[in-house]
Parts: structure tokens; sequence; C-alpha cells
């Protein structure tokens, strides 16, 4: 080292750093747009995710329904222009699959050649994705992580639930929540949970949707209104997923399924919800998403996998801790590092806390998760106990005769 003469600054690591934080919506939708429409010229993007933040980026991307196309044969369109427009939230991720030339009738476009093999997708051998595998690339591309995975009316088929339910177990290291739509083949609602039974559908990471909304003479997709449900709840929350969807308004004019109006009772839409699939119910308020409980319930009964606010919470949490450790992997393993890792998520649990977003929370380093050999391996494990309000799905108020009352007959000179 030189010699030095005089007075000289350096810096050293902040012991505390800035989480972090995950997205907790971000919905990626799969499905088709009318790519056709676009301006001659234009390549039309084909298992090219796009994310987009208001509805005259998607028309721009994607292009815009003619008065001769369907709505409903675009499942993308929908999706845009209910959750970027009626309910007002952004951003979103949309792949289209649709490609006009091969999903066409003699010439024709027809976007009802689209099937659940081009909404599943693959990974060729050079390792170009299609359809839900691109799921995989959204962080990368845009380095924001998936919140909801949906394919909107494509979810009825039980391959592409279960694709979406896959992914959103592990989307590229992240976790996330996938959306499915009860198909209408279910024309009675109590055989619902039967065919989710029957179709392996009874997992964590999924919820089900029972019933299709009906706006301006449209039918569309019930996952996408509760995609939009759970955007309208965490955007008033400060993007914590905190809040049930539950009880949020559906921004829509009513509810049909195979082709009947639905007009559930409580008592009917308890039904479906203690079976782990959530409709929309018009009680107090106008119509609204109803039912707290994923599809693994009640086969599973442990609250981080069954409820739908405390397993979003989870997976908030759980995405958060991996996006603002990473920087720390491969760094060597010191005090200092244990110590920066709890204090930072510490004290940003206690945050949530003061907040009510959560009960309360910490995090520990125990010598019973961290063996000899593991640390020898460079292996470290922090614990992480916390606690997400649960949704308060039952209010009950006991009635009682009290005659002692009876004595305000008698006035103040009994």
């Amino acid at each position: 080292m030189a010699y030095r003469h005089g007075v000289y600054i350096q810096e050293t690591a902040t012991g505390v750093v800035t989480p972090a934080t995950a997205e907790s919506t971000l919905p990626v939708f799969v499905g088709t747009a009318p790519v056709q429409n676009l301006a001659e010229g234009t390549t039309p993007p084909i298992n090219d995710p796009k994310l987009i933040y208001s509805l005259a980026d998607y028309y721009a991307a994607f292009g815009e329904l003619k008065d001769t196309d369907n709505e409903e044969d675009y499942t993308l369109t929908q999706a845009a222009k209910i959750y970027l427009g009626r309910y007002g939230v952004a951003p979103a991720v949309f792949i289209n699959v649709f490609n006009p030339e091969t999903h066409a009738n003699d010439g024709t476009p027809a976007p009802s050649k689209v099937t659940a093999t081009d909404i599943i997708g693959t990974v060729s051998d050079t390792h170009q994705r299609t359809g839900l595998e691109l799921v995989d690339e959204v962080y990368s591309r845009f380095r924001l992580n998936p919140g909801l995975i949906l394919a909107p009316k494509y979810s009825a088929e039980p391959s592409v639930a279960i694709a979406i339910a896959s992914k959103a177990s592990s989307a590229a290291g992240f976790v996330a929540l996938g959306v499915i739509d009860i198909p209408d083949t279910v024309t009675d609602y109590t055989k619902a949970p039967a065919w989710l039974n029957d179709n392996n559908l009874t997992l964590e990471h999924l919820a089900a949707f029972y019933g299709s909304a009906v706006y301006n003479g449209h039918i569309e997709p019930g996952s996408i209104h509760f995609a939009g449900c759970c955007g309208t709840r965490d955007a008033a929350s400060d993007d914590v997923p905190y809040y049930s969807p539950s009880n949020a308004s559906l921004m829509c004019e009513g509810l049909t399924h195979a082709g009947k109006a639905l007009h559930f009772s409580s008592a009917e839409a308890a039904y479906l919800n203690g079976n782990g699939i959530v409709t929309g119910l018009n009680m107090i308020g106008g119509l609204r998403c109803w039912g707290d409980q994923l599809a693994c319930y009640p086969g599973k009964t442990d609250v981080k996998d069954s409820s739908i606010p405390i397993r979003r919470m989870f997976d908030w949490i759980g995405n958060t801790l991996i996006l603002t450790c990473w920087q720390y992997v491969s760094t060597p393993l010191r005090r200092r590092l244990i110590e920066t890792v709890q204090d930072t998520f510490n004290i940003w649990l206690n945050g949530l806390t003061a907040k009510e977003y959560i009960l309360g929370g910490r995090v520990a380093f125990e010598q019973a998760d961290n063996s000899t050999t593991d640390l020898m391996d460079g292996k470290v494990t922090w614990h992480v106990y916390v606690t997400p309000p649960q949704a308060a799905r039952e209010l009950t108020f006991t009635l009682e005769y009290e005659p002692s009352y009876l004595e305000t007959l008698f006035g103040t000179n009994a």
C-alpha cells in the first residue's frame, strides 16, 4: 500500500437494505387477440409477451376488433377491456397464441381453431417457448414477477387448468396464483366440486370460478373478473395482497352458466365456497365476488394453502425474499450476512405489522435449521414467522332476551 499523509474516506456496505418488493397482482393472460387486424406490414405478436398499461397500448400491440368480429372469440381483448378498462388496474402481460395463417378456415382467420395444446405451449429444442411456457420469461423480459396466471375460457379444459397450476407453483423460481373457469358442461353447481376432484384440480395455488359474467350482451369468463377484484383490492392496499377479493364488486350486469342466469342464494354460494370454489353473490351492495378458499379446500385445511388472502400473502412475501436476497448469493457466509438479512426483513415485517397488513412477523437464524454440514456446504436457512390476517368469513351475533331491563318500566323512582 502506498504511503499516505492526510484525511481519507472509505465506505462500507449498509447494514440494512431496502427490500425489493414483489408484484402481488400482475396478471399474465394467455389467449387470443385479433392480430389479423393490425396495420399491413406490422408483424403480429404471436407467442410474444407484451407488458401493457392501457387499452390504447393493447390495441396498438394486438389490434382492434372489427364489426364482423365476435368479441367472445378473442379472450385477450376481453381481458384487456375488463381488467385495464372496467376495473382500471394496470399493468398486465398478454400472450397471444392465435396465428391467423395457421388457425384458419379456407384462408379466413379462425380463432376457434386454437386448441388447448396451443394454450399450454411447448419448449422447442432451441429453447423457444410458446403458450403458458412463456410465463417463465415474464420476469427476465419485464423485471416484474407474475402474480396471477390465467387463460380465460381455455382454462375450463382440465389439461390447461393443470398447466396453469403447475406454472403458478413455480414460475421461473417465483410463485403465483392460477385462476381457472369451471366449464359450462358442469350444468349443476352441486357437481362442480366433483369436476375439480375428478380432474385432479384440487390443488394449491389454484382458484376456481363458477359462472360467467354478462355485460352489454357479451359473455365474459369469470376468471378475468376475479383477477380484477384482486387488482382493485391490492391497488387500494399499497399493492399488499392481504385483503380477500371476496365481497368486492363484480363489474358486470349479472352471471350466467351453461346458458342459464345464476341467482344463487347465500346458502348455495356457501356450498361452492365450502368446496373451494369462488362465485358471485347478489346480496347486499350488488353483485359481489364471493369466496375465500382455494381449490385445494376442504381437502387441505392448512390456512397457508387453502385461504386466498393468506396464500397470496405467503406468495408475495416469498417472492420479495427471493428478489431482495438474490444479491447475496455467492457472497461470503459471515455473521454480517446473517444479521443484514435478519435486520432488513424484521424492519420490513414490523412496518407491515404497523399497517396491520400482517398481525406480526419476524425472521430468525436458528441453529436447529442450520446443521454444521449444511453451513460447510454454503447452505444457510432463515426461519420466517408470519401471520397474515384471515378473512372474516363467518360473523355471528348471539341475541338474548334480558328480563332485568324490565326495571326501566318503573322509572327512576322505583
